[in-house]
């Protein structure tokens, strides 16, 4: 069972951890990170879920994310995440999130990397991805237009593409 430790809305951690699926009160939020992969080209790594993955199935999404449990950081949530889905190991401890969107019930926390990378060389993780390739900001706005992606605001996919040479993204 998946637990998840909670914050305040100053994102301070409360003395409180809580198993998935379990209610919060409205006072209470939980950490998410998500790893956005480029490569030097300016496309994104984005991977397709499972069909019978709970949750979004069978759509495409940016390349991993996940909830942080209990006794993670962000950044070792990173790290676990993008290595269980896509079996690519990096330490994102000496770095911070690009940038965190406030969601109704936690903290998005987003990552960006520049990092070429041969896609068969990937492992993924067949509980949750059946698929991964490249595709360009238009590819992906493309695929959220025909409901094949999940469906992110368009400038928040723009943002993730502008943002990706800026103060806070990586380059391997």
């Amino acid at each position: 069972m998946e637990k998840w430790d909670l914050y305040d809305k100053h994102r301070n951690k409360i003395d409180k951890q809580i198993a998935r699926g379990d209610e919060m009160t409205s006072d209470e939020f939980h950490l998410v990170v998500h790893v956005c992969i480029f490569n030097p080209k300016g496309e994104m790594l984005i991977q397709q879920r499972q069909p019978f993955k709970q949750g979004w199935s069978n759509l495409w999404d940016i390349t991993c994310g996940g909830s942080a449990v209990a006794g993670e950081t962000s950044q070792q949530a990173a790290s676990r995440e993008l290595f269980e889905e896509l079996g690519i190991l990096y330490n994102f401890e000496r770095i911070r999130p690009r940038f965190t969107i406030n969601f109704e019930r936690g903290f998005d926390d987003y990552y960006l990397i520049e990092y070429e990378l041969d896609l068969n060389e990937l492992t993924l993780q067949t509980e949750e991805v059946q698929a991964v390739k490249w595709a360009s900001k238009e590819e992906i706005l493309e695929l959220i237009e025909l409901k094949k992606f999940i469906p992110y605001y368009e400038s928040i996919i723009a943002f993730l593409f502008e943002g990706r040479h800026h103060y806070g993204s990586v380059c391997l």
